[in-house]
């Protein structure tokens, strides 16, 4: 069973820029997507965004087309989620979580592992 660990997490404010890290331990970490998850107060865990087991292909949600990316070295065991233009609403906890064999990684339903999640917040 692969263990994730979130970093990178903090206080920001509206237009800064984080980057979070998600080192993965326990096996290979090239087999399945990994993506990005954020549950803010009294709201349901919501996608991100997301990246291919061999880093190809990348998928976002709405509020993170064109100020988020998503990229992964496999060679390190990380995938990571730099995030620019940064606004209050982006505040939460985000979760790294890899897919399991079956299912759309941007569905938390087909999500088999989860970090413990490193919390943003960003202030106006």
């Amino acid at each position: 069973q692969v263990h994730l660990e979130e970093s990178g997490g903090g206080l920001s404010q509206a237009g800064e820029s984080l980057r979070l890290s998600c080192v993965a331990s326990g096996r290979a970490f090239n087999d399945y997507p990994v993506g990005w998850f954020r549950q803010s107060p009294g709201m349901e865990r919501e996608f991100v965004a997301a990246v291919s087991g061999g880093g190809g292909q990348s998928w976002y949600s709405d509020s993170g087309k064109g100020r988020f990316t998503v990229f992964r070295d496999n060679a390190r065991n990380t995938v990571y989620l730099q995030m620019t233009s940064l606004k209050p609403e982006d505040t939460g906890v985000y979760y790294c979580a890899e897919r399991g064999p079956i299912g759309t990684v941007t569905d938390p339903k087909a999500i088999a592992v989860w970090g413990q999640g490193t919390q943003v917040t960003v202030s106006s």
